[in-house]
């Protein structure tokens, strides 16, 4: 029978007071292949005198910008996003402590050299990367590029808001209320009244509208039996309407068109945010991010203040054009961004539009739906349409349509001769009388020619391909990398972190 002998567990020795002969280089400690020193040498590589220009000169010594480059661009490559956090990381990470020498720039440097020295010049220094990766031969500013967008979080309170509607509706109430008064001055004051019109404040221009209240007080103050109600309501009035308007003309002013904006970050605007799977959300103050990626890097990118990603493109291909001095061959997208003024300012400029309109993949499986009007043969020669039933529709005349943009859309009408009797008058059209089709000949035809480039080979494989080219990238920033909220405020600030997330994105995909 053998004996069991216990063995003693070993624990290597350690000793936190040993002293070395001469300190670790820190150097010595980072792997000769850890993305921090693709960091430091791609951020030594570039022109940094856009931002240099930012410095008056003078007083004490400021921080090299570069070096402030390279702790907010590692920072948001490692999900750090708060100066508060990089300064720590400053001094107690070897990875940040090896890119700033041991210097430890505290948070207030940090956060004035992201919000205000990088603000409107970041874009260039965007572009000096994409251009390093082009000489890498890893992508290509004149093929084809990815577009879509995707709504973040302002840093703005979320129930601090002015929405244009209110505004409206406040002002059409001052005016209903005004216009009684008037006409109870009228009615009891005929005489003082007979040389006055309420023309006067239908602007409702803050003084005019001052001015007509004095006009209604003059007018009644010596009458007899004037109600108390109405009394009060002037005083209120004059007290009250005036600042009020004066206030709603600052807010549309602010509004700029937009729907709404919230009072902590006035550039943001009230959008409904996709919170989870099902869609289900509520509006929040944000921003639109539009990005054009290629083998998911992002060649482009652009901030917006409507929620609608059509209206977007516009401006987004002319910051590209900006980038770059030329467009790319192609741009694919989804139904987002099919519109007759996106097609239109596309096949203007040149680029290939693989960007589905709104039916697209409802007629490819189901063909174009019987008795609409794109099912109407038009007759270009003579420009009449036919009817399911044979009929010839004759043009009626022209009207404009305008979007929210301000793009018109030229719609042309045309009305069959004879419905009576037809005996496909019930599915054809519900409307009483002979049948009115509307057709707008422009996006009739951008539409066919779309639809025959999609169908394509080339087109095709673009379909495949845009779901897994730029929609991962939004996955990254905001599920990978916890990015769901601005910490700026403000557009110009905003824009400054898109930028930082997108160099950040980009490098991160480099090193691996």
């Amino acid at each position: 029978m053998g004996i069991k002998r216990s063995s003693a567990v070993v624990f290597k020795p350690y000793d936190q007071d040993q002293i070395s002969l001469l300190p670790p280089s820190l150097d010595e400690l980072i792997a000769e292949n850890h993305p921090v020193r693709i960091i430091n040498k791609v951020i030594n590589e570039i022109d940094t005198k856009p931002i240099n220009r930012k410095y008056k000169g003078g007083g004490a010594s400021s921080y090299h910008p570069r070096l402030l480059l390279k702790v907010l661009v590692y920072g948001y490559l490692n999900n750090v996003y708060s100066s508060r956090k990089l300064e720590e990381q400053t001094r107690v990470n070897i990875h940040f402590m090896w890119l700033t020498g041991m210097k430890t720039p505290d948070h207030h440097t940090i956060n004035r050299f992201r919000g205000e020295k990088l603000s409107g010049i970041l874009k260039e220094i965007f572009s000096q990367i994409v251009q390093l990766l082009v000489a890498e031969g890893i992508v290509n500013v004149k093929e084809a590029v990815f577009t879509d967008g995707t709504k973040i979080e302002s840093a703005a309170n979320r129930y601090t808001f002015v929405w244009g509607k209110a505004i409206k509706t406040s002002k059409d109430r001052i005016k209903s209320q005004l216009d009684a008064l008037w006409k109870y001055a009228q009615g009891v004051a005929a005489e003082e009244m007979q040389d006055s019109s309420s023309s006067e404040f239908e602007s409702l221009a803050p003084e005019k509208v001052k001015a007509a209240i004095r006009k209604i007080d003059e007018a009644i103050s010596d009458k007899q039996d004037v109600p108390k109600k109405i009394k009060q309501k002037l005083s209120y009035a004059a007290k009250n309407w005036p600042q009020n308007l004066e206030r709603y003309d600052e807010q549309e002013k602010l509004l700029a068109g937009r729907n709404s904006y919230s009072k902590t970050d006035q550039d943001a605007t009230f959008m409904r945010m996709k919170e989870d799977h099902m869609l289900n959300g509520q509006l929040k103050p944000a921003y639109n991010l539009q990005i054009s990626t290629q083998q998911q890097f992002i060649l482009n990118y652009s901030l917006h203040q409507t929620s609608t990603d059509y209206g977007t493109l516009a401006s987004h291909i002319e910051s590209y054009q900006a980038l770059y001095n030329q467009t790319p061959a192609a741009i694919v997208a989804d139904a987002g961004y099919g519109s007759d003024q996106n097609y239109g300012l596309l096949e203007d400029k040149g680029i290939a539009a693989y960007i589905k309109y709104n039916t697209f993949d409802k007629e490819q499986k189901e063909g174009i739906k019987a008795f609409s009007n794109d099912s109407l043969h038009h007759n270009e020669a003579e420009n009449y349409l036919v009817c399911p039933m044979g009929q010839q529709m004759a043009y009626i005349g022209d009207r404009q349509r305008v979007s929210a943009s301000g793009y018109v859309q030229i719609i042309s009408c045309y009305q069959a001769r004879n419905c009576h009797g037809c005996p496909m008058a019930g599915v054809c059209h519900s409307a009483k009388g002979n049948r009115i089709a509307e057709v707008n000949h422009s996006l009739r035809k951008h539409k066919q020619v779309v639809k025959e480039r999609l169908n394509s080979e080339q087109g095709i494989k673009y379909r495949k391909q845009r779901p897994v080219d730029v929609e991962p990238v939004f996955a990254h920033i905001k599920s990978n990398h916890g990015f769901k909220r601005f910490l700026l405020r403000g557009l110009s600030k905003v824009e400054v972190e898109v930028g930082l997330l997108s160099i950040a994105h980009n490098l991160r995909k480099w090193t691996a």
